[in-house]
């Protein structure tokens, strides 16, 4: 029963996790470094994540700086930025791309605000989903003989703090970003 406790809460912490990954792609007009990590360049025909292939620095907040390793690939980076639509507008002047961080419109922050929602309504949901799969997986044990039906009941009530702990945990994190991305 306790592999089936590390098994659940596993996916849990996965979904969590996965949760905060989507929200360090989210703008909050302050320049970080987490918002190009998804974006790869074309360097010599082969997608590179821009941290491989160039020095990446926020010298002030409301400006990103990429320095390429090798100055011929400085247009591919320029395009690679424009092409991941991040609503950003890098510019070269031969040997860094200058990628300014535009301040958000309240709109727009109220969108990336839905979109947070969006993101924390998804792990919500695979925490739910790996509840379930353990409650499915206590009582199938029970009807197989291999547990008590106590032992089935205390097993559902650990199965409820983890998703407990978790949804909390994902709500805390949705606060924290909302008001970062609503503050000015």
């Amino acid at each position: 029963m306790n592999e089936l406790f590390r098994e659940i809460e596993l996916k849990m912490k996965h979904a969590v996790d996965h949760f905060h990954d989507d929200l360090k792609h989210l703008r909050t007009g302050r320049a970080s470094l987490a918002i190009l990590d998804g974006v790869q360049a074309n360097y010599y025909g082969t997608p590179t994540p821009l941290s491989q292939l160039a020095n990446l620095s926020v010298p002030d907040p409301t400006l990103i700086v990429a320095q390429p390793y090798d100055p011929s690939v400085i247009g591919e980076i320029e395009k690679a930025i424009m092409s991941a639509e991040l609503g950003l507008n890098p510019s070269n002047d031969g040997k860094v791309v200058r990628i300014p961080i535009p301040q958000l419109t309240e709109e727009r922050r109220k969108d990336m605000v839905k979109r947070a929602h969006d993101f924390a309504e998804g792990t919500r949901n695979t925490i739910r989903q790996a509840r379930r799969e353990g409650n499915d997986q206590l009582k199938e044990m029970e009807k197989e003989k291999q547990i008590g039906q106590d032992e089935e009941h205390r097993g559902m009530d650990e199965m409820q703090k983890l998703h407990d702990h978790y949804i909390a945990e994902t709500n805390k994190t949705l606060e924290n970003k909302e008001k970062d991305i609503l503050t000015v």
